[in-house]
Order: C-alpha cells, then structure tokens, then sequence
C-alpha cells in the first residue's frame, strides 16, 4: 500500500488520472486496460486513490488473447501481475498522461500466456547454473548472475503521405509490389550519410519521449537502404531491456505521424534493398559488477570466461533448431536465409584471437593470447589507434564482439523476449553440463592446480564436440552452405520448417527441466507462431489479389486502350504500325496473365485447413509461389505503364525522403 500510494502521487504530479497494467501478450505487442485513479467518497467527494491489491494484481480477459489451445473461449479469467524489477512508466498522448505498471500474464490455471513470465524464469534458471561456474572460481561475493541485453533497432521512414497511397502499406507494413528504381543502395552513400534535417528533426524528437519513459538511446544513423534509420539503446538487464524494446517500438510508430512520417519496422518492406534487423546484444554478469564474457587482455589465462564461451559454443551446436525458431516468422522469412542478413543457418563467430585460443584449448594448454597491436594511419597529425585483435563478422548470426554475442538474426518487428528466453535457456542447460563436469573432475576437496586442469581438459572435450558450429568466414557463400551441410548443421529455411522443432522431445524436456515452460505452453506457443504466419500470409495474399484487381488491372486496362487508340490513329494515317500493334499485343498477353493469375491466387485463398500446421504448409508450397507470380507481372507492367496512370507511388518515390 505505501508503495502504491507514493506511485500513485508521483503519476498524479505529473498529469496522470488513470493507471494500466502494461503486459506483453502473445500478439507479439503490448496489451493495455486503463482504470482511473480517481475515486468518490461519501459525501460526493473526489479524490485520487490506488491501492497496494490494485498495484500487484489485475483480471484481463485471459481467452481473448491468443492462447494456443491453453484456454478456451469460455474460459475468461486471467491475470496481470505487478513485475516490481522493470520500473513503472508514464505514457503521454494527448495531453494526458497514464501510469503504466509491468506484469506478466498468465491463465486462471497458471500458464504463462505472455512473453515476459518465462523470459524471468530462464533469467533465474541462468542465475542458478552460472553461479555454480563462477562459485568454482572462487567468487563467494556475487549472489546472482543477471543476462544483459541490447537490441539495436532498424527500421524505415517514408513520407506519410505517400505511404498512406500504399494500401499494402497500410494494411502489411511492407510493399507487396514494386519495381526496383534505377538507384537503390548500390551507391552505399545513405549508409551512415548525413542524416536529412527532417528525420534528425523526428530523431531528436524521439529521443526525448524515449529518455521520458526511462530508456537510454545511445546511437542513431542512417542504414544502408535509401529511408532506413537506426536506434541503439545502452544495454540493460534482459527483462527491462526487452520491455524497453516494446516501447522503443511504440514510440516510433507514435511519433512519426508528428513529422509528416510512417515508419514500418517490417523486416524487409522493399524487395531488393536490405531488410531491418534488431541485433540483440547478449551478455552475462554477476550482481557485483563482472562481466562473465569479457575476455580481458591476457585471454589464455582467463579460464573462467574460456568455460562461460565454450559453455555458449555448446548450446549453440546443441540447441541450433531452437535458437532457428525463436526468431522465425513470416516477415523474418524474408530476410532469413536470402542473400542478405544472417542465413537461417547458426553458426558462431568468434574472430581470430578466440579463435586461436580454441585452437590451442583442442591441442592442450592455451599459452598465447594474440594482440590486435596499433594501427600507424601514416601521418604525423593522425594518432596511433589501438586495434582489436580480430575483425567483425556482419555475415554472422551469432557473433562475439568484444565482451558479448551479437545475436544478428532477430526481425526488427518481433519481440526481443523471446529470443532472449531461449538464449538463457539453452545457455543455463550448458552451464548445467560443464558445471557438472568441473564439480565432478574436483572433487570433494578443490584446489586451484585442481580447478586449473579440470577447466583446461573440459574445455578440450568442449572444443572438440561441439567447434563445428564455429565458423569465421563469409556466411552468404553457397560454399558455407554445403560445408554447413557436411559439418551437420541445421538449415531451416522458414517459420513452416522452424517452428515445428519447439516441439521436439529434447525441446520439450529442456524447457520443463529448466521450469521455464511446460509442455503444454511450449505447445501452445508453437501454435500461436504457426497460427500468426498463416494469418500475416492471409492478409497479404488477400491484399494482393484487391490490389490487383481495383488498382493494377484497371491501369493496366486503360494503358492498353491508349495504346490501341495510338495504333489505330497511326495506321489511320497510312503509317506502318507494325510495331506498335506487336507491343500492344505484348502488353494485353502481360495484362490477360495477370488477371488469370489473380484468380488463381484468390481461388488459393479459399483454402483451409484446421491443422494450421498443414495449412502453413500449403501457403509455403501453393499461395507464395503465386503470389510470387503476380508481383512479378504487377512489377513488369509498372515499368511499362503510363506515370501518370500508375495508382501508387513508386520505390523510386518512397525510399528517398526529401
């Protein structure tokens, strides 16, 4: 109750009337019911009142939000709990100003139905693995060891009124057609350009609501593609940071609009230029200040961050299906596994120095730590800058930067939490298992020559089951593909052959082991991912087929009556028109086919399947290959039709913002 009454006046001081609990259900957004903190008395009174019952616990309706079979329709209970370790928020839109709470979700019966309660399990779950690693070292002092996070976040600006000509835009957050402009991002001069004053004038004003609501942004550029933009947050514990992320996400939606903008956080809303990303930055420290994944400046002697690295090396081999799944989506699709951003195949990245040291680890004893020296910029007025001793990966998924990963194949549009939980998870499984090992290789009676050649013979074994997975060279190649094949490394391709792995036994059992998901909210999670893919290519493939058929074939019918109308006048005129007829005849065959094929796309649409399993299946193997189609055909008449008759703005008009 104290608490709550000093929450309470803290709001009211600054224009808050009404409180929510703020969660982060399955929808893959945040989920809000405001109740006001105004109250009356007996006597008629008015008066502002919140109460320490009103803090901690909330009822949504549990069976509205997606549940994967967890609860049925009739079965509405749920509630909202107060998560006191992510600090309370105000949000303010017009005028007003709404006391936001943190919770987590969950059923009347208990299952987790939201992002954020098995992200806290799997932060406790690493907790207790990881202080058993650092207890063997000799660290009595810490107490717990928390994962840090820091997502970077890309996204696109197009004018407002442009994109509000979109409808696919609007309704998809990506451009379901377009021609390819005669510049793109070839030049590579928008990457980390002069950002243009009206986007610098939308960043500052950005900046200022997010530090606001308690979010620290440290950087901002431009990207590589003409309109692309980018974020990146100071790291914090997981669980705010992943709840940072959701508002970060929010604010630049809420805010372009002020600037005469749509921002699309979509990850790749233009085929053919780079698509957005939200690498998350991953890290393990304890509650005394240690970073576990700095390596420090002698590596080689660091045994406790050689056992917490190849810990991670571990699950990543292990577990590669799973942390596949974690980001796969029906946006992430388009980025995953094509020609740009990290291939849907995880391997690691560790540069040269860590490298070497595994390679001296698999033959014995590490005894050499390599020093990336000085770089001499060859003028006496330019300093000596000091050089890392390895380079970067970009083509990396899961990349060591220094004194964290860099988990590279996140979707800009998706939640950090999720990705972030299964990290934890499978990272404290593999701490379990070399923790195992060291207690067991001690004994009873450690002593540091002890713990010294357990550490240098586990690491050994580590290195030699699991390096496979290591891998420093160019992952866009083909070649990198068939050696991934050959090494044994999983390659799922799409959200249709990730997701189904969730559901593995091994999958199952690690999660429940850990007690940060059962079965069953593994289950309905894996239903709820399937699920959303079929809706998100519902909508898209519907979209496309109105698009086509109010839009493109209109245009395209009155470009053929221009046309028809040219090669009548000139041969009219005595003049030959052989040409001119065999373009038109070009064209109405480009138009005819698109209409069929328009057809057979909605025909496609009227497809379903209860399993949405068999029915994801079918929109991968049937509705995306026609929808491919029609693009294809849309985008060649684009090129060919009248400017002027063309109902939509173009790329070439909505990917550079003037």
């Amino acid at each position: 109750d104290i608490v709550a009454s000093v929450m309470k006046d803290w709001a009211v001081e600054r224009g808050a009337t009404h409180y929510t609990h703020w969660f982060q259900p399955l929808t893959g957004s945040t989920a809000e019911k405001h109740d006001s903190m105004i109250d009356t008395d007996s006597d008629g009174g008015m008066h502002f009142a919140f109460s320490g019952k009103a803090l901690v616990q909330g009822e949504p309706d549990a069976s509205s939000f997606p549940s994967g079979g967890l609860r049925a329709t009739f079965e509405a209970r749920g509630y909202t709990a107060w998560d006191p370790t992510s600090p309370a928020f105000l949000a303010r839109s017009g005028g007003t100003a709404t006391l936001c709470i943190p919770t987590v979700f969950v059923s009347w019966t208990g299952e987790a139905l939201d992002k954020k309660t098995p992200l806290l399990r799997s932060m406790e779950a690493l907790s207790k693995q990881a202080l058993r690693i650092v207890r063997f070292f000799g660290n009595t002092d810490a107490s717990r060891v928390t994962t840090t996070v820091g997502c970077e976040q890309e996204y696109f600006l197009i004018d407002a009124e442009l994109a509000r000509k979109r409808s696919d835009l609007m309704v998809c957050e990506r451009t379901l057609f377009g021609a390819r402009p005669p510049k793109g991002q070839q030049l590579e001069d928008h990457y980390f350009g002069a950002i243009p004053p009206r986007v610098l004038a939308f960043m500052t004003d950005l900046e200022e609501e997010l530090f606001r609501l308690g979010i620290p942004v440290k950087t901002r550029h431009n990207e590589v593609a003409p309109g692309q933009y980018e974020f990146a947050p100071t790291f914090e514990y997981a669980n705010v940071a992943c709840d940072h992320q959701m508002l970060l996400m929010e604010t630049i939606r809420r805010v372009a609009p002020k600037h005469g903008l749509f921002a699309t956080l979509h990850e790749k809303p233009f085929t053919g230029m780079n698509g957005s990303g939200k690498h998350m930055n991953w890290s393990m420290t304890t509650d005394t200040g240690t970073n576990l994944l700095d390596p420090r400046d002698e590596t080689h002697t660091n045994m406790q961050f050689l056992v917490f690295l190849c810990a991670v090396i571990r699950a990543i081999d292990l577990h590669a299906d799973l942390l596949r799944a974690s980001v796969a989506s029906a946006a992430n699709d388009h980025r995953l596994g094509a020609n740009e951003a990290p291939p849907a195949i995880m391997s690691v990245f560790l540069g040269d120095m860590l490298e070497d040291i595994i390679d001296q680890l698999e033959k014995g004893s590490p005894n050499r730590t390599r020093k990336g020296g000085t770089l001499d910029l060859g003028s006496r007025t330019l300093p000596n800058i000091p050089r890392h001793s390895g380079d970067r990966n970009r083509t990396s998924p899961f990349a060591f930067t220094g004194n964290r990963f860099e988990f590279r194949a996140v979707g800009s549009s998706g939640t950090a939490a999720w990705p972030a939980t299964v990290l934890n998870t499978i990272v404290a499984d593999s701490i379990e298992h070399v923790a195992n090992q060291l207690e067991s290789a001690v004994g009873a009676k450690p002593t540091p020559a002890k713990v010294e050649q357990a550490a240098r013979n586990v690491l050994r074994d580590l290195v030699k089951q699991h390096r496979r997975v290591v891998f420093g060279g160019d992952n866009y190649t083909e070649e990198w593909h068939a050696e991934a094949e050959a090494r044994g490394l999983p390659n799922l391709k799409d959200t249709v052959e990730a997701i189904p792995v969730m559901l593995a036994k091994k999958n199952l059992t690690l999660f429940k082991r850990h007690k940060v998901l059962t079965k069953p909210e593994v289950e309905g999670r894996a239903m709820i991912f399937m699920e959303s893919y079929v809706k998100r290519s519902q909508i898209e493939s519907e979209q496309m087929v109105l698009m086509s058929r109010v839009l493109f074939l209109p245009a395209s019918v009155e470009h053929q009556r221009r046309m028809a109308e040219a090669v009548a006048a000139t041969e009219a005129a005595g003049i030959d028109a052989s040409e001119l007829r065999e373009a038109l005849d070009h064209f109405s065959e480009l138009a005819n086919r698109l209409r069929v094929l328009v057809d057979r796309l909605d025909e496609a649409d009227n497809h379903h399947d209860e399993d949405p399993f068999a029915h994801a299946t079918y929109i991968r193997e049937t509705v995306h290959p026609l929808m491919e189609e029609v693009r294809e055909l849309v985008d060649l008449l684009e090129v060919q039709v009248a400017a002027e008759l063309w109902p939509v703005p173009s790329y070439r008009e909505l990917m550079f913002l003037r």
